[in-house]
């Protein structure tokens, strides 16, 4: 089914607490919010080009903007964007790509780990983009204090980034496929990350964008991955094992959010056709960052 058309480059649906949803349209630069039903949008503000998107749980709006300044925005009173974070001790933040609330109350964000300008120049990418350096690395931030540290790093273009009920944080690495995770209490550094799973099918080589995106995860521990490129959604048991693919209208969904509790359907943006598609799961959504 097709909730809402008219988007431009839309990524991070995020359900809000009277069950709009607030998304991001990478190529308007717009934060957008659309009605329940998917009939009304309405610009909510402007930055650059934002990407990821996180909602607090007292309603505050988190932006990632990857380009052209690349920082953490907040959103404040007046709907208007506010820099944040534009660097982690020193080091310029390169791609801020996705964000996530945890059970710790602190921000966690991946950035991708080179510049949008090093691999997609005037928004075509290059057809060498794979040789790239990428480092990527995830964030944790404490948005009180505005202490900042490295998590993991070294990551071959870090994308998607979620919690599960299991009280683990996972990660995605677009370029091999793989997915990482870490109990929260035992995250120090690169090494407290294990592989949880592998979802890049064996293909021919292709100088294409493809691999895992957004994530989210189902109360019944199902992890749900959008797989940029190839059209269809992941699903993934607590064991790591592939159990299911959800095909989608467009090749390219880019993330996904559950809705309300007990309304048993995700949502997925997706940039090729620039709208949002829903499908029926077997559970509700889990979520740390949902508003109260």
């Amino acid at each position: 089914m097709i909730f809402t058309t008219g988007l431009s480059s839309p990524e991070t649906p995020r359900l809000l607490n009277n069950n709009d949803w607030l998304l991001v349209e990478m190529g308007a630069g717009n934060i957008t919010r659309v009605s329940r039903d998917g009939r009304r949008k309405e610009v909510v503000a402007r930055t650059g080009r934002p990407n990821g998107l996180a909602i607090d749980r007292e309603g505050g709006i988190w932006v990632a903007e990857s380009y052209p300044n690349p920082s953490i925005i907040m959103i404040d009173i007046d709907n208007d964007p506010v820099i944040f974070l534009t660097e982690c001790k020193g080091e310029p933040f390169l791609f801020p790509n996705d964000l996530c609330f945890g059970p710790d109350g602190k921000l966690y964000m991946t950035d991708s780990g080179a510049p949008y300008d090093d691999w997609a120049p005037n928004d075509k990418l290059r057809e060498d983009w794979m040789d790239v350096d990428f480092n990527g690395r995830v964030y944790r931030v404490d948005i009180e204090s505005k202490r900042i540290d490295v998590i993991a790093n070294g990551i071959k273009f870090t994308n998607g980034i979620a919690f599960g009920p299991d009280l683990c944080l996972y990660y995605n690495e677009t370029i091999t496929g793989n997915i990482y995770k870490s109990k929260t209490d035992e995250i120090t550094n690169d090494s407290s990350f294990k592989l949880f799973s592998s979802v890049l099918p064996q293909m021919p080589p292709s100088k294409d964008f493809r691999g895992p995106d957004g994530m989210a995860f189902g109360e019944d521990g199902l992890l749900y991955c959008a797989m940029y490129g190839l059209g269809y959604i992941v699903v993934i048991n607590p064991f790591g094992q592939i159990i299911d693919h959800i095909p989608t209208e467009g090749t390219q969904p880019t993330n996904l959010s559950f809705g309300p509790l007990g309304e048993k359907k995700i949502y997925v943006t997706e940039v090729e056709k620039g709208q949002v598609e829903v499908f029926e799961t077997t559970n509700s959504g889990f979520f740390f960052d949902k508003p109260i």
